[in-house]
């Protein structure tokens, strides 16, 4: 029997156990699992507009210590996805929510604008492509630019024909989300740290969570609730482990939960270089399963490049939900870096790349399956009331956060 069903059957017999046990409960308004930019961001939106009593719990000791704190600090534009899909309309309205709320809180941010480069003859139509588009998807200022205009611009760029996207920038996650989580609080949110949702139960028509303490859990054989939260309302925000709390509310239909695949991307610093060769972010046509290996720049203008795209083999339910992901970066995968860079980067020189961090994205496409949407799944598709699942949040998430903020929060307020 695989382990995520044999993982199903106990949460069965758990939630069975309890109903005559001894646990104590508690009761709840609204539970947000999951203190990453988006559920920060949900819990906000609940609290602050709508007056919600919210309850963050986080598996982490702090927050935003999964894909919040490893991935590009990217604002993205809206370039890239279908028109009408969730990611398309949530990455604009997110973009522009974003830089608004950067502006008025001071968040620290750059509208530093991005090239999109074709290299060969081949890649021309596909940058017209994306530029029709990002059109379609609203996206402002999009301009097709001739190899030397956009090598007037930077210098050390290689390319046939480049896409110019003004809007796209980059921010400080960290900052972003200790503001917009005083803010949560200051409005009655809680957030509850190395805490670990370990299976849920209905009674009637109420959810019953199961909470243990996250080292508890990873310590036990058998898992056993230190305290059952009964909320009126729950957000699975749980990122990479999404698909894993699901799985563990007893009477959901496992149907509805889409497969997940993990996708490793690894990012090398730029050393030895006193002077950055880029001062925008500078992007190849997009690959299978990512938008290739770009340059990226922090706010002190510093370059690294990344992330690339390394499928993993499947993780079951358990480590998901303690985080047992490898986040090494092999100093080896820079062979692979070098002729990716130099593609539109040919004054790279050997041996200055250097391993940075790696980040790990929850796809619900695997690898060759094309674009997959953000899900955003409620009552309507899996049956349960006061649920809202969040599926597939990987880029642009970020961008999004506070776009997916406000579906939510007007899902669950029908």
């Amino acid at each position: 029997m695989k382990l995520n069903k044999f993982l199903q059957n106990s949460i069965k017999n758990l939630a069975q156990n309890l109903i005559s046990s001894g646990v104590a409960k508690e009761t709840a308004d609204c539970v947000v699992i999951g203190a990453g930019v988006v559920g920060i961001a949900v819990a906000r939106e609940l609290s602050l507009n709508y007056g919600r009593n919210v309850l963050v719990i986080d598996s982490g000791p702090t927050f935003g210590t999964g894909i919040s704190s490893r991935n590009s600090q990217v604002v993205h534009a809206g370039i890239y996805y279908p028109p009408n899909s969730l990611k398309a309309r949530f990455c604009v309205r997110g973009r522009r929510l974003l830089y608004d709320y950067c502006k008025e809180h001071g968040i620290p941010h750059k509208q530093i604008g991005k090239l999109i480069v074709a290299t060969r003859n081949e890649e021309v139509p596909k940058l017209s492509y994306l530029l029709n588009r990002g059109n379609e998807n609203g996206v402002e200022g999009l301009k097709m630019m001739e190899a030397s205009e956009a090598m007037a611009i930077e210098p050390q760029l290689q390319c046939i024909r480049a896409l110019w996207s003004p809007t796209s920038g980059i921010i400080d996650t960290h900052s972003l989300m200790l503001s917009q989580l005083g803010e949560a609080e200051s409005h009655g949110t809680t957030f509850c740290y190395n805490n670990t949702v370990i299976g849920a139960h209905l009674e009637g028509n109420q959810i019953h969570l199961h909470i243990s303490e996250t080292e508890s859990f990873i310590n036990r054989d058998q898992q056993h609730p230190d305290i059952i939260l009964v909320p009126k309302l729950v957000v699975n925000s749980a990122g990479l482990s999404s698909a894993a709390v699901a799985r563990c509310f007893s009477g959901i239909n496992p149907r509805v939960i889409p497969s997940y695949y993990y996708a490793r991307g690894c990012y090398f610093s730029l050393s030895n270089t006193r002077v950055p060769p880029f001062k925008h972010l500078i992007y190849p046509i997009p690959e299978d399963g990512g938008l290739g290996v770009h340059v990226t720049l922090d706010l002190d203008g510093q370059v690294k490049f990344g992330p690339d795209v390394e499928w993993l083999g499947p993780i079951d339910d358990v480590s998901s939900l303690q985080n047992k992901f490898d986040y090494t970066v092999c100093g080896d995968r820079a062979k692979k870096f070098y002729p990716e860079i130099r593609k539109y980067y040919p004054l790279l020189k050997d041996d200055s790349l250097q391993p940075g961090y790696s980040g790990i994205r929850p796809k619900i496409s695997g690898p060759g399956e094309g674009f997959a949407d953000f899900i955003i799944q409620g009552e309507e598709c899996h049956g349960i009331p006061g649920l809202v699942n969040l599926f597939g949040i990987e880029s642009p998430g970020l961008t999004s956060s506070m776009a997916i903020a406000e579906h939510v929060a007007t899902k669950l307020s029908v």
